[in-house]
């Protein structure tokens, strides 16, 4: 029998191994075989070992232990010193289970993993800022750089090992000996600043093997989100402190017999000078003066009236911390589309997809003193850059000529949302121009694709929209002033992206910070609305359903997707805080009707100037989630075997429901707030106290569906679910129905309108290119793209049946006029992928056939691939149950590892569903995306 290879071992959810922030890091590896070879045949693992070769150490030590598990197994020797590192590598035993014969697989690649400093009291350095700026300022802050030289013993001794420990009260690029000791961009990036500021572990041996002379360590520092204007209407400046600063420890060890290594650490003989970026914001961009450049971070350029003393600050009242999340990095670069002139004269450039990121110019000649403006926007409108969606923000960034070249420029300390950038006072080619795509560089691990055009276009926008947001935090609305870390934005669309990347270590670092800052004295136990948090105008400190109940629906998304029970351990604080604390309830527990709520947000029957206005009550909407977060929270309890809290959980959850179906469903199955949002909440979070009940929600809710001609009317609340709903309820061809409307509101009329992202309102642009009137209006926004949750678990058919995707629910249902889908997860244990397609009895389906009614049946064939060490519970489409009436389980087949071929008859419900009647009864064009993609274009 074949054994599987292993990747190369990972530590905690470290995105690298360097500078963890533990001692003893749990070690994970997943599976791999040949790209075209099946996995092993029902392969499960029995034991590992682990060599671990510790820094210092003459040879390795190999320890064995008899177990299955090869995700997050324990660190298997003595805790990690600080700073030390150490070498690991992995293999493993094991076969089929009905085989006497145990086989091995080859060693892993070794992985290096290495200890950042685990005591404060490790830190030398010193925080330092500008000895000339001591006053308070009163607009954006001027970059500072700063510089050290050093020199290295001229003995010739050969550096070993060097390691950077650095942060900054803003954010920082570094540099040695002029060149840069990164390609991470905005760091240390953004946390919540009063509990945890986040430093930067760098191996900086390679830029210091020149072991004699003048070395130099230099740092830009601009004021970022510390310093930095924050937040809409205004916004405010210097909510974290008005004074940017530097943080900065060199240790290099020599071969010099030296036990202690030579350490250059911030302190007042350093040296400050201005950048020669004028200024430097998220918001209104960056003015860089070619004019004032000069040599300032080479080992030679010491020398210069440029520079002025520095001066040691007090150490903030917050805990350093190295995270495990990714850095912030360009992830692609784009090249223009096309280069076009205004009805005005602009020059335009379109790059051809709505992102999140900064302009590159390759190469410009300008005379000296010439002026270069690059201003942003997502959209264009009537002919013109679409501004107005920007509010107060300006994403403009100006290039001041030296009259030199300027090969390579690109601004160091912003990004801006855009596609579209208008050049005043240059015209370039498009070879001289480009623009780089930035966001937190989390691995890809999900994918989708099916026979529909428009379908995996809605899915492209999805993965845009979440790169572009992903950005240090989960933001919103990347182009206009705001950037901020709504919780409810991401409580909706966590599982599609837990799906799509790798978002432990990122979303794990962020909800730290909404435990540190709901957990605040005087807080209540109400997290914020946004985290980190910044002032929100004039609204108040009050718990919101929805948004709040990311304090436990988000933890247990993470915790499905990683299997991590120390995630949910860690915050469980915060989960009991909001439960048992901040929720304003009536007598009967549920919440009091007196507190308005966010709750069905962005309803698309809202008037543009009231997006709050939803058709669905919202303490409903309220209450439905607080059952389903009670009922997740005794899950929570569960897996950490805290049985008396689950069992409280589970009995709390169960008289809430009493009282919801009490309050809001009438005995014969009608609800209260009879809307898509309503119906889909109650069917989705088992409320319902009977199948009788159930069955008439079910025929309202295909009601409700259909009357509205297969438009969505849900927001931020019933979007996630509806389809999950329908499905749930056997209605799944009424799902692919709405998902394949194209027109206003749909998931794909913005795909007919051009968009290459999600955008915030259902219709952000109107069907004459004009931007909707409503001042909240954003181009790039993930909420409303929680659909691909539904479309990798029900189209695609995955899921995982436990957490941590050890066991794998395939389950595909399809529908519509898709005549095949493909869906793959790069999980803990390895791929798993499956794959479908249909053939008609009466001959091949030709892909985009809009109608499956004339025929009988389908052949439907699937393939499935179960990585090693894992298996799946699958049910094919001839298994499904068809009806709230079918009695007993739907038919399930478990599968070890390996490469499955299924095959079934599938007879499908009529295609397409009819809309009901109502008093439009004009003719209008088809609306169902059934052909080649194809989009509106504004006129030129």
């Amino acid at each position: 029998m074949s054994q599987p290879s292993l990747s190369k071992p990972t530590f905690e959810h470290h995105h690298s191994g360097l500078g963890l922030d533990c001692a003893r890091p749990r070690i994970s590896w997943r599976f791999t075989w040949p790209q075209q070879a099946a996995p092993p045949s029902a392969w499960s693992q029995t034991r590992y070992e682990i060599e671990v070769l510790l820094d210092g150490d003459h040879s390795a030590n190999v320890f064995k232990v008899e177990s299955s598990q090869s995700v997050l197994v324990p660190w298997p020797t003595a805790a990690l010193l600080p700073q030390q590192s150490a070498t690991v590598r992995v293999r493993c035993f094991g076969g089929r289970e009905s085989d006497d014969h145990e086989g091995s697989t080859e060693w892993s690649e070794s992985a290096q993993v290495e200890t950042a400093l685990l005591k404060p009291d490790l830190w030398k350095a010193q925080f330092i800022t500008s000895a000339s700026r001591s006053h308070p300022p009163t607009g954006p802050l001027r970059p500072l750089r700063f510089r050290k030289t050093f020199d290295l013993p001229a003995s010739g001794s050969k550096v070993l090992k060097a390691r950077l420990y650095i942060t900054a009260l803003g954010v920082f690029d570094v540099y040695v000996d002029g060149v840069r000791a990164t390609d991470e961009l905005l760091a240390p990036g953004w946390t919540s600043y009063k509990h945890r500021l986040t430093y930067r572990t760098m191996n900086v041996t390679s830029l210091l093997q020149k072991s004699t002379g003048k070395h130099a360590l230099c740092v830009e520092v601009a004021e970022g989100w510390y310093c930095g204007r924050l937040g809409f209407l205004g916004g405010q400046r210097y909510l974290y402190g008005h004074t940017m600063a530097l943080l900065a420890q060199l240790e290099v060890t020599l071969d010099n017999g030296e036990a202690e290594p030579l350490r250059i650490c911030s302190d007042d003989t350093w040296r400050c000078a201005d950048s020669a970026i004028e200024r430097s914001e998220f918001y209104d961009g960056e003015t860089y003066d070619a004019r004032q450049e000069w040599n300032w971070n080479s080992a030679l350029a010491s020398q210069d009236d440029r520079w002025r003393g520095t001066r040691k600050i007090s150490w903030p009242e917050t805990k350093l911390v190295c995270p495990q999340m990714p850095p912030v990095r360009v992830t692609e670069t784009l090249q223009p589309k096309e280069i076009f002139k205004t009805p005005s004269g602009k020059t335009i450039v379109d790059f051809g997809q709505n992102m999140v990121g900064k302009v590159l110019i390759k190469s410009m000649r300008v005379p000296k003193n010439h002026t270069v403006t690059l201003r942003h926007a997502e959209v264009m409108e009537h002919d013109e850059l679409g501004t107005r969606p920007l509010r107060q923000a300006q994403a403009e960034d100006t290039y001041i000529s030296s009259g030199e070249e300027c090969k390579d420029w690109t601004p160091a300390f912003t990004f801006h949302g855009f596609r579209y950038v208008q050049i005043d006072g240059w015209e370039p080619t498009e070879s001289e121009i480009a623009a780089v795509v930035m966001s937190s560089d989390m691995p890809r691990r999900g994918w989708f694709s099916c026979s529909n055009s428009w379908v995996n276009k809605l899915h492209e926008n999805v993965l845009w929209s979440m790169r572009g947001n992903f950005l240090s935090i989960p933001t919103d609305c990347p182009q206009r002033d705001e950037r901020l870390g709504w919780t409810g934005d991401i409580q909706v669309f966590a599982p599609s992206a837990c799906f799509l990347y790798d978002t432990t270590s990122f979303l794990s670092s962020w909800l730290e910070d909404v435990m540190a800052e709901q957990l605040e004295e005087g807080k209540g136990g109400i997290p914020p609305l946004v985290v980190p948090i910044i002032p929100l105008g004039n609204w108040p400190h009050m718990p919101q359903a929805v948004w709040d109940d990311v304090t436990v629906l988000t933890p247990m998304d993470v915790f499905s997707y990683s299997g991590d029970t120390a995630i949910l351990e860690r915050q469980l604080p915060s989960m009991q805080a909001w439960l048992d604390e901040a929720i304003d309830r009536g007598e009967d527990g549920l919440w009091t009707r007196d507190r308005w709520q966010l709750a069905d947000w962005l309803d698309p029957g809202a008037p543009p100037e009231d997006p709050g206005a939803s058709r669905t009550d919202n303490v409903l909407v309220a209450d439905a989630y607080l059952i389903h977060v009670t009922r997740t929270m005794a899950t929570v309890c569960s897996q950490l075997g805290r049985t008396e809290l689950a069992q409280k959980y589970t009995a709390d959850s169960e008289r809430l429901r009493s009282h919801f179906q009490h309050k809001y469903i009438t005995p014969a199955g009608y609800l209260m707030s009879n809307t898509q949002t309503g119906l889909a909440l109650a069917i989705h979070f088992d409320l319902y106290p009977s199948t009788t009940q159930l069955a008439v929600a079910a025929k309202e809710l295909a009601t409700q569906v259909q009357s509205a001609k297969f438009h969505i009317s849900t927001g931020f609340a019933g979007t996630p679910i509806i389809s999950h709903a329908l499905t749930e309820t056997h209605q799944t061809q009424l799902a692919y129905r709405m998902l394949l409307e194209t027109t206003c509101p749909s998931w794909l009329y913005p795909i007919r309108m051009g968009a290459t992202t999600i955008w915030e309102r259902w219709n952000s642009m109107l069907e004459d290119g004009s931007v909707n009137p409503g001042e909240m209006t954003s181009f790039n926004h993930y909420a409303l793209g929680s659909v691909a949750d539904w479309l990798h678990k029900t189209v695609g058919g995955i899921s995982p049946a436990e957490p941590g995707w050890r066991v794998i629910r395939v389950r595909p249902v399809p529908g519509g006029n898709l005549t095949h889908a493909a869906v793959s997860f790069e999980g803990p244990y390895g791929l798993v992928s499956c794959s479908w397609k249909l053939t008609s009895k009466a001959g091949p389906v030709q892909d985009g056939s809009s109608s499956s009614a004339a025929a009988e049946s389908y052949a439907f064939e699937m393939e499935l691939t179960v990585p090693p060490n894992s298996s799946a519970v699958v049910t094919l489409p001839s298994e499904l149950k068809r009806s709230l009436s079918d009695s007993g389980e739907e038919t399930q087949t478990v599968v070890k590892s390996g490469r499955h071929v299924f095959t079934c008859e599938w007879e499908p419900a009529p295609w397409p569903p009819k809309a009901l009647l109502s008093a439009d009864l004009r003719p209008g064009q088809p609306t169902i995306a059934d052909g080649p993609l194809e989009v509106w274009k504004p006129s030129r």
